[in-house]
């Protein structure tokens, strides 16, 4: 039985290097252009705060502003960081939004949206670094974390398998499927065959609800009990079968559903 623990994400910690920002860019010292005196000395301040305090002693639209500076070096990007937090919910929000979304937020450009999509990626990647190829049994909350970083805030559902080796080790995670606001189609047929590709012993499976609430439906249980008659038929075990909300999760084996 995997170990479950109680709702709700850690911190990521992810340092950022944020002192070169304000070089001038090429020409513009030439053509006069200088960052007005508020702006810089405001930037100055928000930077000591992050040294002296961390990520914890900032809100999350400050923080936001921290990685606006090096796309939008030239302006006031405190009215941007509130407007993406008021439409996204959150950092986090803002960082699993798509390009298109972000750009119709006005004062987002493409180079905003590229900032913030290279930072998420990072920010998985770490993530995920804590627990592919280590035992899940002692890594859970790290998964976890990962699980809610890469898919707590998609806009559709998306279903993925983490693949486990006999030791319960992480041997592979990969997306399988991607679907609706409510819905993502999932083949037993296909699962099995990946699994015995990677020659899995056991799976966790693992998808999103879009609208924030883990709550399985009736469609999640019968697939869920589809996948596990197919697996089980070739000696391969379900630990666990894990729904992600916005801020909590609902695990099958924990609520007696495997």
């Amino acid at each position: 039985m995997m170990p479950h623990r109680s709702p709700g994400l850690s911190d990521a910690q992810t340092a950022f290097d944020l002192a070169g920002d304000e070089a001038e860019p090429a020409g513009a010292a030439l053509a006069g252009a200088r960052l007005p005196s508020y702006i810089r000395d405001h930037r100055a301040r928000l930077r000591q705060r992050f040294t002296d305090g961390g990520a914890a002693a900032m809100p999350d639209y400050e923080l936001l502003e921290l990685l606006l500076f090096r796309a939008i070096p030239r302006q006031d990007v405190k009215p941007l960081a509130r407007r993406l937090i008021d439409r996204f919910g959150d950092l986090a929000g803002v960082l699993a939004a798509p390009a298109p979304a972000l750009t119709a937020v006005e004062g987002a450009g493409p180079a905003v949206a590229q900032d913030l999509a290279l930072v998420a990626a990072a920010a998985q990647r770490m993530t995920r670094a804590r627990v592919l190829n280590r035992q899940v049994i002692s890594s859970w909350d790290a998964l976890l974390d990962y699980c809610h970083m890469t898919m707590a805030h998609r806009e559709t559902e998306q279903f993925r398998i983490l693949f486990l080796d006999r030791r319960n080790t992480l041997i592979a995670d990969e997306e399988q499927a991607r679907g609706t606001v409510d819905h993502v189609p999932v083949y037993p047929r296909e699962v099995v065959r990946r699994a015995l590709e990677l020659n899995a012993s056991a799976l966790i499976l693992v998808h999103n609800h879009p609208s924030g609430d883990p709550t399985p439906s009736q469609a999640d249980i019968a697939m869920t009990d589809q996948i596990r008659a197919a697996a089980e038929a070739l000696g391969i075990a379900i630990h666990d079968h894990l729904i992600i909300g916005r801020s909590r999760e609902t695990s099958f084996r924990s609520e007696g559903l495997l």
